[in-house]
């Protein structure tokens, strides 16, 4: 028997060492049960609520790999505290072959998956409300529930116990003037955006040392986060403002806006670093920039949603830096670290209109290449025969399955003319009598289908004509949200480098719809086609088509 150990620890009252005690126990059982030990899995300072862990994901591949033929650990929660996650990797390993064995539960079974499951969900909400107690009582006593908050240090106490007393804040005071100066800045008249590339280029280090975006200092007002909206700055600490829930879909925690009801308000004046004026001032403005601006439309609650207001948009990639591009007003592209960071060198937009063209007419190009024109009407005829001969082949399926229906039943009838009856005689007559009617069904059903169509002896031109209005489907209200959302799926990332020349930009695109651009070269060349690189268009101003194209396989 070829066996593997699993350790994991992930609360703050167990350590490194742990794992190194629950591999030793893992191990002296293995030796007596006199199996082979093939390797060890192990997951440190990690939750067993999730099942995003390497030691835990590379335990399961190798299992579907027939690696090992039992998983030997200290207890079933080391392996998952989630019920769902519990019996799905019971599942896994039953169905891979694998014995799972715990030392705290013996050999482990559907009843065990059941209880234990039940009994760890149910610990893990108790440490849950535990753990939320504990920082509701740290936080009505001035101190910190978690985290490190920009603008402060750590400070680390001690009880009269020598245990660690914690919560402690003190005020950075390097951090405590940046914190001034984004204020006054702010209130002065500047723009996230234009503060936020004055402390990145005069290298000043943001919160949890990452540079400076405008997200960073404007953040949510509603949800209090970003600096302009830290009230601890004031001398109030506010916490229970948001609640995290995990997606069952991805295992990742979500954050939600709680009630002002269940917020928890405490004064912390020993904390404060603004005065009531510059808050005010900084709040004042914050209310006169969230009203429409003269001629500025209201964004709509599509937004929200996240859907793509325009055909590239979150598509367009900078080729220096890799950051997406994102639209300076409404009508130009330029590259987000450029325009909110000041960490990019790339300076060069471009206007959306343009690109979309671009891009359009360089896939049109390439779409109506004379040997993928072949290729699409040859793979369409392809599937046309098929779904015609799928439906031929049904029928004389039905025909012969009737045939021999109806020469089982008249066998039976012989048989009960002859006097030969059993018990089964009825229901199988009846068994029979439904499969013959199954069957004259079917074939009603395929005499009613509409008959195929021909083939359009002009199919090569219709796929012509139907690329060269590409443009116009795209920008067709009735069916746009469709096409552009396909189109979207077929396209990873379109990356813009800077040309040579002024003004110039080089535009590649990556993604599926390359590789199908590629399918017929590759067909070719017998290359299995996997992410492919096509080069578009080249040359902000004369639009000059690039020939060379790259297979990256």
């Amino acid at each position: 028997m070829r066996a593997v150990i699993y350790a994991r620890y992930s609360s703050d009252l167990q350590r490194e060492a742990s794992i190194e005690d629950q591999v030793r126990i893992c191990r002296q059982r293995i030796e007596e049960e006199g199996w082979q030990l093939a390797a060890t899995y192990s997951d440190a300072a990690t939750s067993g609520a999730s099942r995003l862990r390497v030691g835990y994901q590379k335990l399961l591949e190798d299992a579907r790999g027939g690696q090992f033929d039992v998983v030997v650990a200290e207890a079933l929660d080391r392996l998952s505290r989630d019920q769902e996650d519990v019996a799905g990797l019971y599942k896994q390993l039953s169905f891979a072959g694998v014995r799972l064995l715990t030392l705290a539960e013996g050999e482990i079974s559907e009843l065990h998956v059941g209880l234990k499951g039940t009994m760890n969900a149910l610990f893990l909400k108790d440490l849950a409300l535990k753990t939320r107690r504990g920082i509701e009582g740290r936080v009505r006593a001035g101190r910190f529930g978690g985290g490190i908050c920009y603008g402060y240090d750590v400070v680390r106490e001690t009880d009269a116990r020598g245990e660690l007393v914690r919560g402690a804040r003190m005020i950075d005071a390097a951090e405590a003037q940046i914190i001034h100066r984004v204020f006054n800045e702010f209130a002065a008249g500047r723009s996230p955006r234009a503060i936020a590339k004055t402390l990145n280029a005069e290298r000043v280090p943001g919160p949890a040392g990452r540079t400076w975006t405008p997200s960073t200092i404007h953040g949510n007002r509603e949800r209090g986060t970003g600096i302009l909206n830290n009230e601890l700055y004031i001398g109030r600490l506010v916490w229970n403002r948001l609640r995290y829930v995990k997606d069952p879909a991805t295992g990742k925690r979500i954050s939600r806006l709680n009630p002002a009801t269940l917020w928890i308000t405490t004064d912390v004046p020993d904390l404060r670093i603004l005065d009531d004026e510059l808050w005010a001032a900084a709040k004042r403005r914050q209310g006169e920039m969230q009203l429409p601006e003269r001629g500025q439309k209201i964004r709509n609650t599509l937004n929200a949603r996240h859907r793509a207001r325009y055909l590239l948009s979150g598509l367009l990639v900078c080729g220096i830096c890799g950051a997406r591009y994102t639209l300076v007003g409404e009508q130009r592209y330029a590259c987000a670290n450029h325009v909110n960071r000041g960490t990019c060198s790339n300076r060069r937009t471009v206007a959306r209109a343009a690109i979309e063209r671009r891009v359009l007419s360089g896939l049109k190009d390439k779409l109506l290449a004379p040997d993928l024109v072949a290729t699409f009407v040859r793979e369409f005829q392809q599937e046309w025969n098929r779904q015609v001969a799928r439906g031929d082949r049904r029928r004389a399926e039905l025909q012969a399955e009737l045939s021999d229906t109806e020469r089982r039943i008249a066998q039976v009838m012989a048989a009960i003319e002859q006097g030969i009856v059993t018990a089964t005689t009825k229901s199988r007559l009846i068994e029979l009598e439904a499969k013959r009617e199954a069957c004259l069904r079917g074939l009603h059903e395929q005499d009613d289908r509409e008959p195929a169509p021909a083939l359009h002896p002009g199919l090569a031109e219709i796929y012509r004509r139907k690329v060269a209005e590409l443009e116009i489907a795209l920008n067709d209200p009735a069916i746009q949200v469709e096409a552009a959302g396909i189109l979207r799926g077929l396209i990873n990332a379109i990356v813009l480098y800077p040309g040579e020349q002024r003004g110039d930009v080089r535009a590649e695109l990556r993604g599926e719809l390359a590789a199908l651009l590629e399918l017929a070269d590759a067909r070719k060349r017998k290359t299995r086609v996997g992410e492919t690189r096509v080069s578009l268009v080249a040359g902000g101003r004369n639009h000059r088509q690039r020939k060379a194209t790259r297979l990256a396989v």
